[in-house]
């Protein structure tokens, strides 16, 4: 089986282990794009917000955002706001952000093997 999709994260983190592993194991080719080494492309982004909504993709529950200073994160109070945090800090982007094909907008936030194998089904 294989899917046209593109894996966006980084790669020490545990989430995204286990994802690019899953895939590996049911035989999906995809691309991996590190944010680290990479960074965070805006148009993406920008279209990650539009499907799925900024509080989703902001991840408030990492390290980043509890290390982030009180006043950045009363600061992030809408899409630009949380663009413009997760353009400057990659890390603070809940992960993976998996675009499953080359249609804008298919896009899912974290790691889900029931979903996922659900949208790969034929």
């Amino acid at each position: 089986m294989t899917a046209s999709l593109t894996l966006f994260g980084i790669p020490n983190c545990d989430t995204v282990k286990k994802s690019r592993s899953w895939l590996t194991a049911h035989g999906i080719d995809y691309h991996f794009h590190d944010f680290k080494k990479e960074g965070v492309p805006p148009a993406h982004l920008e279209r990650w917000i539009q499907a799925v909504g900024w509080e989703k993709v902001l991840n408030r529950q990492g390290t980043t955002w509890r290390r982030l200073d009180p006043a950045a994160q009363a600061a992030v109070v809408d899409g630009q706001s949380a663009a413009a945090l997760m353009l400057e800090q990659p890390s603070v982007i809940k992960r993976p952000v998996v675009e499953w094909s080359n249609t804008p907008g298919d896009v899912t936030v974290g790691f889900n093997a029931d979903l996922w194998q659900d949208r790969l089904k034929p």
